[in-house]
């Protein structure tokens, strides 16, 4: 028996690729975790692989484990409000180990945020409740760490290191 994902994507969601893509691949991640931080690296690959036919959608589960992650998870999306969200996204994973404020408002500068309304927006309770409805639609859905993938609406129980995630989704085509 498959574990379903209980929040279906939507707009509100971080998406990456076609809408109407034949795979839709969800991803529950979290900035500093390290097999996050690997899966990284292999979805880019995947979904350069993929191309039209993959759909990726990032939701925040920052674990209570890592201390940076929930403020790295902030600081994605305080970028998301001025449309940059993928650009912090891989700036985060590819400075994983550097995740504490001061980084953070240097990775908003490289990007060429507004530095004023990031500081801000990094502390707005709705970006924080955002990243809250993340975590329990995660934990509603089956998610008890990360990462944790779900391929059309079912939770991916396979292998995603190496080339097992590759070649599942390949198969699915």
């Amino acid at each position: 028996m498959s574990i379903q994902l209980k929040n279906a994507v939507t707009d509100k969601d971080h998406i990456q690729g076609i809408k109407t893509a034949a795979l839709e691949l969800v991803e529950y991640g979290d900035y500093q975790c390290p097999s996050c931080g690997e899966s990284y690296l292999i979805l880019k690959n995947v979904q350069q692989q993929l191309g039209k036919n993959l759909k990726f959608i990032f939701r925040n589960f920052p674990l209570a484990e890592h201390p940076d992650a929930f403020g790295a998870a902030m600081a994605a999306e305080a970028a998301a409000l001025q449309n940059k969200f993928w650009e912090m996204h891989d700036l985060l994973y590819d400075n994983q180990l550097y995740l504490g404020r001061d980084y953070l408002l240097g990775y908003a500068e490289n990007i060429g945020l507004n530095i004023d309304q990031f500081r801000k927006d990094l502390q707005s309770d709705t970006l924080a409740a955002k990243i809250e409805a993340d975590f329990q639609g995660g934990e509603q859905s089956g998610v008890t760490g990360t990462p944790n993938f779900y391929i059309n609406g079912k939770k991916y129980e396979g292998d995603w290191e190496d080339d097992g995630l590759i070649q599942y989704l390949e198969r699915l085509l």
